[in-house]
C-alpha cells in the first residue's frame, strides 16, 4: 500500500468535511434568488451582491458555517483590470498591539481586543462541552454555541478592519505598509494577541480597499523603523517594549514611537516608487 503511495487511511467521521464543490455548469444556475444546483435542485438563497450579465459562473462551491449554508460563486468575467498608480497624498501605516495603526500624519488607532475579550464567555462554553456526554445532542448543541461565539469575533474583527481601512483610505492617494513575517509573529510570546490583531487580514482588507478606491498600495522593508529617526536618518538603537516615546539624539526630534516608525514607512515607501521625501 505505502509503495503505491496510499498513505494511511483517515477516520471519516461526522461533520469533518464542511464543504463541497460543483466544478462546472453548462448554463448559468443563477436564477433571481435561486440557484439549481445539480442533484439538489432548485434553492433559494439571499444574493449579497448582483452578477454582471455578461459574467460566466464556472464553479459553485457550498460550505456549512455555523450561521448556515453559503454558495461561493466563481465567475469568469473579460474585463480590463486598473492599476492604481502613485499619486497624491501619502500615507504611511505602522501597525502594533498598543496600537492597532499608527500613521504617518499623527493617528493612532487603539487595537480592540476581540478574542481576548470574548476568552471569559468562551471558558464556559468549553467547559459545559467538556462535562457533556461525546456524541450526544447536547454536546453538539454546547459544540454550536462555541462555533457562534468564534464566529461572531471573527466577523466582529473582518467588519472592524474594513470600516478602519475605508477611513485610512480617505482623501489619501498612496499607502504604504510594512512587510511583516506574520508567522513569525504568530508563534512568538505574543503570538495569541498578534492573531487577535489580524495584522494579515487587515493588510489584505486593506490592499482590497485601495484597489476599489483607486489608491496605490505598497509594502516596504520593516526591518529597523522603529529604530531610525525619521527626521535625521540616524539609528537610535532597539528600544524595550515600554518606551513609547521616540527621541532622537542627534537632532532631538520627538514623537510617539509608532507615528515615527510609520514615517520611516512613508519615507521607504516614497522613495521605493521615486517620489521626493519631504521630512518631518
Amino acid at each position: 500500500m505505502w509503495e503505491r503511495n496510499f498513505g494511511f487511511p483517515r477516520f471519516k467521521k461526522r461533520g469533518r468535511m464542511r464543504s463541497f464543490v460543483f466544478p462546472q455548469f453548462k448554463n448559468s444556475p443563477v436564477m433571481g434568488n435561486k440557484i439549481k444546483l445539480p442533484v439538489i435542485g432548485v434553492v433559494a438563497f439571499r444574493k449579497s451582491r448582483p452578477i454582471p450579465e455578461d459574467a460566466k459562473v464556472k464553479q459553485v462551491r457550498i460550505v456549512k458555517r455555523v450561521s448556515g449554508w453559503y454558495a461561493m460563486i466563481t465567475l469568469q468575467w473579460d474585463v480590463n483590470v486598473p492599476q492604481p498608480t502613485p499619486h497624491g497624498k501619502a500615507l504611511g501605516v505602522d501597525v502594533g498591539l498598543t496600537s492597532m495603526v499608527a500613521t504617518s500624519n499623527g493617528l493612532l488607532v487603539k487595537r480592540p481586543r476581540f478574542f481576548v475579550d470574548a476568552e471569559r464567555k468562551l471558558k464556559l462554553l468549553q467547559q459545559r462541552v467538556s462535562r457533556k456526554r461525546k456524541g450526544s445532542n447536547n454536546w453538539l448543541k454546547a459544540l454550536q454555541k462555541v462555533a457562534k461565539l468564534h464566529e461572531y469575533v471573527a466577523n466582529c474583527r473582518k467588519d472592524w478592519h474594513r470600516k478602519l481601512s475605508h477611513q485610512l483610505c480617505e482623501g489619501m492617494g498612496m499607502i504604504f505598509v510594512e512587510d511583516l513575517n506574520l508567522v513569525g509573529l504568530s508563534r512568538g510570546m505574543l503570538g495569541k494577541h498578534c492573531l487577535d490583531a489580524g495584522f494579515g487580514q487587515f493588510f489584505n482588507i486593506l490592499e482590497q480597499t485601495c484597489f476599489k478606491r483607486g489608491v496605490y498600495f505598497q509594502k516596504v522593508d520593516a526591518r529597523k523603523t522603529s529604530q531610525i529617526c525619521p527626521n535625521c536618518q540616524h539609528e537610535t538603537g532597539k528600544k524595550t517594549l515600554a518606551q513609547r516615546i521616540h527621541k532622537c539624539d542627534n537632532c532631538g526630534y520627538t514623537t510617539d514611537r509608532d507615528v515615527a516608525a510609520s514615517q520611516v514607512v512613508l519615507i521607504r515607501g516614497l522613495a521605493a516608487v521615486g517620489h521626493t521625501v519631504s521630512q518631518p
